[in-house]
């Protein structure tokens, strides 16, 4: 009897949720048949979920940018009940960030994103009102801005001394073995974030609310890796709000496990540090910063700011690094380039930050990996909160709209051979290198607030490791693009066998 009643209950259920589907569907057509619309690509979607199923089978920054070749760069699909606006031009990109921005300024989050962002309380996904400006403020004039990171500079030489002692260690004992750039870079950068927002890097801690001493590859996972895959899980009730009442109960118990976790490190974090205040040790830190001159702050405002340039600094930035050492190690006529230009600049001398403008083809490097490997395809959804123009097109109040980075540098009207790594197209005469070239930091009043870091430490990072070894592939070892589920970042480690230059 059980059974029957579950079957008729789930039946009535799929009913309900065709009826409000074709309900909306049609409510839609009615209200703004006049229109000019963005155009519907002809791909068959199914009643109830749209393109879902599409979606679901291919990378959706790939099926996007399919799409957009075939039916032109802005275009409406369906998402279960609510309808998505898709933009894969710059152009229009630009528009919808910079023109459009008192129109499409606020943010669309998945429910595994409100949940790992506090509902918001980050920079990069709050909602531009006073507490976004608040915070981004804080962060620009603490950590970030141009002043801030000439104050943090120490750090950033420790970490790139430390990468360079460890690839010379390496050679000495593993002549023919190929180095794993990930393993080192990703922990040095991990270890930078420690520094500039705590003072200190981690090597154990002891975090009181979970019980437990944590090493720092635990810590890493807790505060990096873990969060970074929730922030990417999906939770079907996200295309179904009206069924957002229906529990989900594995995908809500991993998140909230997630969330739990990294705020007992965090707070674990905070507590050590006070400690270390209380015994007269003062350290170069982002956390003194907003102790003495952000204390408006709640704890939780406090601990997401900490928490917010640790997972940032740590990602984005050795996703683009990894997949440029990978290009120049399988572009060796590049990277002798690079070398020969290095040392046209730099001589016997290391490369530093101040040489970074005397060599042109870094930054060029640092461009193209942006625009070929997009660190994040699809930037997180905006929400249309009033009726607008984009492209030619009228996009209603309560639109979602998404900005298909990948697509935008893929347009093969605006870039040659898009396919193609080529760091040859950002050295143009008579044209700068900005950071909206590629849209890959946003742009407008939201554009990326960690851009110059980004480019600092990937740069120099670039520069030393060439300046200071050859870096090649194994003979015939197969092109190894492939990447990690909806991301960018690549599937395998980048392994090369490096020799140090004379």
């Amino acid at each position: 009897m059980e059974g029957v009643i579950f079957a008729i209950g789930g039946g009535t259920l799929f009913a309900l949720a065709v009826a409000v589907y074709f309900w909306y569907l049609k409510s839609y057509a009615t209200s703004h048949q006049s229109k000019h619309l963005p155009p519907v690509p002809a791909v068959p979607g199914v009643p109830v979920l749209g393109n879902l199923l599409q979606l679901k089978e291919k990378k959706p920054y790939m099926t996007f940018t399919k799409w957009a070749d075939m039916y032109g760069p802005i275009y409406s699909i369906k998402t279960g009940a609510t309808s998505m606006v898709v933009v894969s031009s710059n152009e229009i990109a630009k528009e919808a960030l910079v023109t459009r921005f008192s129109s499409i300024s606020t943010r669309k989050l998945s429910k595994a994103l409100e949940v790992l962002t506090s509902d918001k309380t980050m920079v990069a996904m709050s909602d531009y009102d006073d507490y976004h400006r608040t915070v981004k403020r804080n962060i620009l004039t603490g950590i970030l801005g141009p002043n801030a990171q000439k104050k943090h500079r120490v750090h950033r030489d420790i970490m790139i001394e430390n990468i360079s002692n460890q690839l010379h260690a390496f050679v000495k004992n593993s002549t023919e073995e190929e180095v794993n750039f990930r393993k080192i870079f990703q922990s040095e950068l991990f270890g930078l974030a420690m520094r500039q927002t705590l003072g200190k890097d981690v090597e154990s801690l002891y975090v009181e609310d979970l019980g437990i001493t944590m090493k720092r590859d635990e810590i890493f996972q807790v505060l990096v890796v873990d969060p970074m895959m929730g922030a990417i899980e999906v939770d079907w009730r996200d295309f179904f709000p009206y069924l957002k009442w229906v529990p989900n109960r594995k995908f809500e118990n991993t998140i909230q496990q997630m969330y739990v976790r990294r705020e007992a490190v965090m707070k674990a974090l905070i507590k050590q540090h006070k400690n270390r205040i209380a015994s007269g040790e003062n350290l170069n830190s982002y956390i003194d910063y907003l102790l003495s001159e952000a204390q408006t702050l709640t704890d939780n405002q406090l601990l997401m700011s900490l928490w917010e340039p640790i997972i940032e600094s740590s990602d984005t930035t050795m996703v683009t690094t990894e997949w440029a050492m990978y290009e120049l190690a399988k572009n060796p006529k590049i990277q002798d380039r690079l070398y020969k230009d290095i040392q046209s600049a730099c001589g016997s001398d290391k490369i530093t930050e101040e040489k970074l403008s005397q060599i042109p083809f870094i930054s060029a490097i640092f461009h193209e990996t942006l625009r070929r490997h997009s660190p994040v395809p699809i930037i997180p959804l905006r929400y249309v909160h009033e009726d607008t123009e984009l492209g030619g097109y009228h996009v209603p109040a309560g639109t979602q709209l998404t900005v298909n980075i990948y697509g935008c540098n893929m347009e093969k009207n605006v870039w040659e051979n898009p396919e193609k790594w080529n760091p040859e197209r950002f050295m143009r005469e008579n044209e700068t290198n900005d950071f909206q070239k590629t849209m890959a930091f946003g742009g407008g009043k939201r554009v990326c607030a960690g851009s110059l870091q980004a480019m600092l430490n990937s740069c120099i990072g670039i520069g030393r490791m060439v300046q200071e070894f050859e870096w090649k592939l194994r003979e015939k070892a197969e092109e190894d693009i492939n990447t990690l589920g909806l991301t960018t970042q690549k599937l395998h480690p980048l392994r090369a066998i490096i020799k140090p230059r004379k």
